[in-house]
């Protein structure tokens, strides 16, 4: 489609243009930084929490997935909201949102003040789906599936890089109180955004010709797919460390970090290629995404050496790397004529959802079994889900 196309309304009116390129790189440079504290700091719960009443960190666990819940219950609503009121509006009161939660964060001096702050970072935030509203009300096919590719890769680099700079300056400042310096973050993020244009783009409303029982279809199967995908590669996470202890023994907190990291380095270094080489045909490359989840996973069982662990590593990459661009490209096919903030809102719930299953699920196998079975449970998972998406991109032919 060309640009002047991208720029007129269906019925030929004129209308303000997307956001070029330097606008989406903003946007994504926003959600970076934003992201510091929601990523960085979670992974030190256990040496907050003895600050403010838990010795043990008992409830280190149980509120690591705080956020996440109450971001999944907090998605469908702003997401809405924002196809009333404005996606602009939205995405800068989910920025405000953290800026306001981490200060109270950073601030309590209780368990219960510190859970609330959590239970706030959760509902008030909501920056990925408020970016990907508000991207999708500027940009259409391609375009957008590349620019939801990038604010992936953001997110893959703040989980990379935010935990690093949280320990780097744990010396100097507690992690507890390192809340009240991110909170700089996401204000300066707003603070930037705000002198980006608000987005416009053709009305859902356009599309009323269309069958929507092949469009309600599809984006069941966008849902389904995307559970499904965040409950495969994340179950494996919360024990990894334990499990390359287990078989390392001996092996430094840096090698072990770094094991953590290689999937989302892979998708670092390989996201823009694999969006080039998938775009026309998403529903294969998520095929394979599946299939190298799966085979990644599996390879971890019988890892003994860092070679292996590597491998296992590398193999998992590749399968984030194929299956979370080519969801971005079926999002963004699935977006084409429809509110996206109502359909983003739904997406971040979903996601949230298997992310929150894949928790409960690892710590129910891991006590049961050990900590081979979380990447196990994630094998069996991947492997369903890539059957099914043989099964319906058959019919998509």
């Amino acid at each position: 489609m060309s640009t002047e196309a991208l720029e007129r309304g269906p019925v030929g009116v004129a209308r303000p243009a997307g956001l070029d390129r330097g606008q989406v790189h903003a946007v994504a440079a926003c959600y970076f930084v934003a992201s510091f504290a929601a990523l960085g700091l979670p992974p030190y719960l256990t040496a907050i929490l003895p600050s403010l009443g838990d010795a043990e960190g008992r409830w280190a666990g149980l509120l690591y997935i705080v956020p996440t819940v109450f971001s999944a219950l907090g998605a469908p609503l702003w997401g809405r909201l924002a196809d009333r009121f404005g996606r602009k509006r939205l995405l800068l009161r989910a920025q405000l949102g953290l800026t306001v939660s981490f200060l109270i964060a950073g601030a309590a001096d209780s368990l219960a003040g510190f859970t609330a702050a959590l239970v706030l970072q959760g509902f008030l935030g909501g920056t990925f789906s408020a970016t990907n509203g508000y991207l999708a009300a500027a940009l259409e096919g391609p375009r957008l599936s590349k620019a939801l590719t990038m604010m992936q890769g953001s997110a893959r680099a703040s989980l990379v890089a935010a935990p690093i700079l949280v320990g780097a300056l744990s010396p100097w400042i507690g992690p507890h109180r390192q809340y009240l310096v991110m909170a700089v973050l996401p204000l300066a993020a707003a603070l930037l955004l705000a002198f980006l244009p608000e987005p416009t783009r053709p009305d859902a409303g356009c599309a009323t010709a269309v069958d929507e029982a092949p469009v309600v279809a599809s984006l069941r199967l966008l849902y389904a797919f995307e559970f499904t995908f965040v409950f495969s590669t994340i179950v494996s996470f919360p024990y990894l460390i334990s499990l390359v202890e287990e078989r390392l023994p001996g092996v430094s907190g840096t090698v072990s970090g770094t094991l953590f990291a290689l999937p989302h380095l892979v998708y670092l270094l390989t996201a823009n290629r694999v969006h080039s080489a998938f775009q026309a045909r998403p529903r294969t490359g998520l095929l394979l995404g599946f299939a190298f989840v799966a085979l990644g996973l599996a390879a971890h069982g019988p890892a003994h050496s860092l070679i292996a662990f590597t491998f296992a590593r590398t193999l998992l990459g590749a399968g984030l790397t194929l299956g979370l661009v080519c969801l971005s490209v079926l999002a963004a096919e699935a977006a084409r004529g429809r509110p996206p903030g109502r359909m983003f809102g739904t997406l971040e719930f979903v996601s949230k959802g298997g992310a929150v299953a894949a928790g409960a699920a690892a710590a129910l196998v891991n006590g049961a079994f050990g900590p081979t079975a979380p990447v196990l449970t994630g094998t069996a998972a991947a492997l369903a889900a890539a059957v099914l998406v043989l099964l319906t991109r058959r019919s998509h032919r």
